[in-house]
């Protein structure tokens, strides 16, 4: 790996520049504090598909082409990052290789900024984005004005990127192909762990070891919140108060808050301030977020829930606002790999749902084997009881479910590809 020095970095191009942590890289480039004597950064990217993130950095200034080409790379370049889902015959890839261009995966990048900072890296298999939002707030409004880097569009600054000037970094971490152990923690938060990215890791066992080998970085005066697999120091975690509510639905979300809760009492942030802080949480883009009313009156919803335990936790708190209200699901499955190894626990996580529509699999970074499809997952929901339908377009997707609801009901999306399109279509005007 090269030494960068990013404070020399005057032309940066991504590959994958849409991708939700990638794109958190390139807004701290385009951020105008790092301009040097009124000579700003020119940052420049590639994504294969338009989406709101693109739409957003170029709006900061980014050149965001569509597209992967040789020639996308500027002739004056000083660095490449690049997501770690690029191989290595992508023609960005091939050609910033071929011209001796310092090169840095996503994670790489965020092992660099983690050296230089207090880190604070929020773990897990499930809710690691709701819980690193949830501390950056708790940090922010406490007045420790940290750096935040976060998979998904905090709600109230509408960025998944904050330059803070303190010495904290709060980042999520993500265990995909073990990147987070690029990081250096002082803080670790795991909210859980459980089979996932199986197209990776070979078993539960190691997952877990991977996450033992993360915490393993901790340093003595650190301290390790959440999983019972490993011994953590002794901060505790609060108490909530009897009458203690979230904005954000769910039992998942109160586990999410005690492990912000116990951070915060790490860093010595008055509970008051905290609590304060978590009632006043309003989540973040495409973690329940509300999308507005269909043209028959039901309620939409999206969620970026795409494994079933996810799903599972995200529908049992949608089941808490709408007791007696039909919930209509529309839900395309992400990978091939996951959808054929969790195939049994897609039937049975929908069960707080009253009608599923299912789209093709959103293959991402996969190519198709043939040997499962969403067609395989409607007869699993079927067996047991629940209603399922088949669709190949959003737009179907979206008659399918206004057929199936009306005024007061809900509407959710849910899954890690494009299923808010389908949220957009319902809700257009």
């Amino acid at each position: 790996m090269f030494k960068i020095d990013f404070s020399k970095i005057k032309t940066v191009h991504f590959i994958g520049i849409g991708g939700i942590g990638t794109s958190a890289v390139a807004r701290m480039f385009l951020y105008p504090e790092r301009s040097r004597e009124g000579v700003g950064i020119s940052v420049s990217g590639s994504d294969v598909a338009e989406s709101e993130v693109t739409e957003e950095l170029r709006k900061l200034g980014a050149k965001v082409s569509i597209g992967q080409r040789a020639e996308n790379v500027p002739a004056d370049c000083d660095l490449v990052i690049y997501t770690i889902a690029v191989t290595p015959d992508n023609p960005e890839f091939a050609e910033a290789k071929k011209r001796g261009i310092p090169m840095l995966s996503y994670p790489e990048v965020l092992g660099i900024i983690s050296k230089e900072k207090y880190t604070i890296a929020i773990s897990g298999t499930h809710g690691k984005t709701t819980t690193t939002a949830m501390i950056a707030k708790i940090m922010i409004d406490a007045g420790l004005d940290p750096t935040v880097i976060v998979g998904s569009f905090l709600n109230d600054t509408k960025t998944n990127f904050i330059a803070g000037k303190s010495k904290y970094l709060v980042v999520e971490a993500c265990e995909y192909r073990r990147s987070f152990l690029n990081l250096s923690p002082k803080i670790l938060v795991i909210t859980n762990i459980d089979a996932d990215h199986l197209d990776y890791y070979k078993d539960l066992d190691d997952i877990k070891s991977a996450f033992a080998e993360l915490a393993a970085k901790v340093p003595k005066d650190g301290f390790i919140v959440g999983h019972p697999m490993f011994e953590a120091p002794n901060i505790g975690c609060p108490i909530f108060p009897t009458d203690f509510t979230l904005k954000v639905p769910g039992k998942h979300n109160l586990e999410n808050a005690k492990a912000a809760l116990a951070v915060a009492r790490a860093l010595k942030i008055p509970e008051k301030t905290a609590f304060k802080s978590l009632s006043e949480f309003s989540g973040t883009w495409r973690r329940f977020e509300y999308r507005g009313k269909a043209k028959n009156g039901a309620l939409v919803y999206d969620d970026y829930g795409h494994h079933p335990t996810e799903i599972s936790a995200t529908l049992q708190g949608a089941r808490e606002l709408f007791p007696t209200e039909k919930i209509v699901v529309v839900f395309q499955p992400h990978l091939y790999s996951r959808t054929k190894q969790h195939l049994s626990e897609f039937g049975k996580c929908f069960s707080h749902a009253d009608a599923v529509i299912l789209l093709p699999i959103y293959p991402a970074r996969e190519q198709d084997p043939g040997n499962i499809s969403s067609e395989m997952v409607v007869t699993e929901i079927k067996k047991n009881n629940r209603s399922a339908y088949f669709v190949k377009t959003f737009a179907e997707a979206a008659v399918c479910a206004q057929k199936l609801s009306c005024t007061g009901d809900l509407v959710l999306t849910l899954g890690a590809g494009e299923t808010n399109k389908v949220a957009d279509i319902l809700v257009s005007k």
